[in-house]
């Protein structure tokens, strides 16, 4: 864990003598293809689903879930692709890596994010390395209570390699981000970690988002070394951290967590956001909404939120507070990026 980090949650601190970041964070993650619709709670049953969770499942599963609904509508997604949108639209600088193919929707998902203003270069070669795995897709039943359910089939996503980093862009990021969904495959995880080795030789700041429960209990003791080892901002909801450390109690987690990472970020629904560090436990209300409509996104735009505070030195308080605007726009809406610029919503003064 790198020891500046004092200095290094402030952006460009006397204290350090490495160069100005050009970035404000880069964003490493499934690159998928989100397709959204909304469906009564009778489709989750008919189609065994287990609601509100995210599932993985194959081609022929995802097509066959794609053609039951009616209505959908296709954006590029993905949970860290929607956090370094969401910086984009509070007015700061991101970068985003992940592996699509050269078909359509790897078309549509870099067309996508390139026009939201997050730099991102497809990676070459990878429709003759992966023949016939298409780019990643995940479809997304929205039900009636603003449940998101999530069926997601990784396609070429799942392959990210050590390889496909892009080093200069992470050695030039104030935050690297990393998604715990994309977390499945040796290869990944052997990604991860050199990312986060390239981010602490260049005195950055290293962070890991659990992205689900289902994701925690099958990573839990990889999730805990890689916390241990290399990460310095964790962000997660209550019930992805009583799973990473197995206990019934948040207050019983949250200590765990104390002991083990300098900063977590941790979510509690309508409840806000409670901010740990070693020395304290600050808890920030969340900003409330006139209905909730879809809450996919919202952790990913909390996430964007609390960085793009923290990346321009703003105090943690403001940081959860600016997450729980962020969280707050996307549950107000059907999909997991902002309608309106964030950074129209930052309170002045």
């Amino acid at each position: 864990m790198v020891p500046a980090l004092a200095f290094a949650l402030v952006p460009d601190s006397p204290a350090s003598a490495r160069p100005p970041a050009r970035l404000q964070v880069v964003g490493i993650g499934n690159a998928l293809v989100d397709v959204l619709a909304p469906a009564p709670d009778t489709f989750i049953a008919e189609h065994d689903l287990a609601k509100g969770a995210m599932t993985l499942v194959d081609l022929e599963r995802s097509a066959e879930l794609y053609e039951a609904l009616d209505g959908a509508v296709e954006m590029s997604g993905g949970s860290a692709a929607n956090t370094v949108c969401g910086i984009s639209s509070f007015g700061g600088r991101a970068a985003y890596i992940g592996k699509v193919n050269e078909d359509d929707l790897g078309d549509v998902f870099g067309h996508d994010m390139r026009a939201v203003g997050v730099e991102f270069a497809r990676p070459s070669g990878v429709r003759t390395a992966y023949p016939g795995i298409p780019t990643g897709r995940c479809v997304i039943v929205v039900t009636p209570d603003a449940e998101r359910t999530m069926n997601t089939y990784l396609g070429v996503s799942s392959f990210l390699a050590p390889s496909d980093l892009d080093e200069s862009v992470i050695a030039d990021s104030a935050v690297l981000y990393m998604e715990g969904y994309l977390y499945d495959r040796n290869d990944a995880k052997a990604a991860f970690r050199r990312a986060a080795e390239v981010a602490h030789r260049h005195e950055r700041l290293v962070s890991l988002t659990l992205s689900d429960s289902f994701c925690v209990d099958r990573h839990r003791d990889d999730f805990r070394a890689l916390v241990a080892d290399e990460v310095d901002l964790l962000f997660g909801n209550a019930d992805e951290l009583r799973s990473l450390y197995l206990t019934e109690s948040l207050d019983a987690a949250i200590a765990k967590v104390r002991a083990e990472c300098q900063l977590a970020a941790i979510t509690v629904g309508p409840d806000g956001c409670v901010i740990v560090t070693p020395e304290a436990v600050l808890e920030v209300p969340a900003v409330g909404v006139d209905e909730v409509i879809d809450t996919t996104g919202a952790g990913d735009l909390f996430a964007a939120g609390f960085l793009h505070g923290l990346t321009i030195g703003a105090d943690l308080g403001d940081c959860g507070r600016l997450g729980s605007i962020a969280a707050a726009e996307v549950i107000s809406h059907v999909g997991p990026r902002p309608l309106v610029e964030l950074r129209t919503l930052k309170p002045h003064g």
